[in-house]
């Protein structure tokens, strides 16, 4: 196996991991809603989760493993690339401000300021900043 391949080996399952969290999260209520479905249906794609992949992670998303960022970069990465999928595409509607919040917990952002992180995002994608200037606005949000 080349270095490449087991790059991309690993590239692949660590999105399958972090699609499977997501299923998760979507499934807290028991269900997905219409908006969900299209969420997790545009969000496979970007992924590159094949579709058997995908029927496999949404039967049984515990089959994978929770693999959070473990550094805060990471964990801003994701959330910038989860707000644009959300905030562009409007599949959830209203509720995308509920599901990033609930993503957001996922990722390892604090309960208590996950509603503020989410919010300063959301305005962030709004005015379609790359990501070194939403990594930069979210760690100075304080400030």
């Amino acid at each position: 196996m080349s270095f490449s391949d087991l790059f991309d080996s690993e590239f692949k399952q660590r999105n399958k991991g972090h699609f499977a969290s997501i299923v998760r999260v979507a499934l807290t209520d028991g269900k997905f809603s219409p908006e969900e479905k299209a969420f997790l249906d545009k969000l496979a794609i970007r992924l590159e989760i094949s579709q058997a992949e995908y029927e496999e992670i949404l039967e049984n998303p515990l089959n994978y493993p929770i693999n959070p960022p473990y550094l805060y970069e990471q964990r801003m990465e994701r959330l910038y690339d989860l707000a644009r999928i959300v905030h562009v595409d409007h599949h959830l509607g209203d509720k995308q401000e509920v599901m990033l919040r609930k993503i957001g917990v996922g990722l390892g952002f604090n309960t208590e300021n996950v509603d503020y992180i989410v919010d300063k995002a959301l305005k962030l994608v709004d005015k379609e900043v790359d990501l070194d200037t939403f990594v930069f606005e979210m760690k100075n949000m304080n400030k």
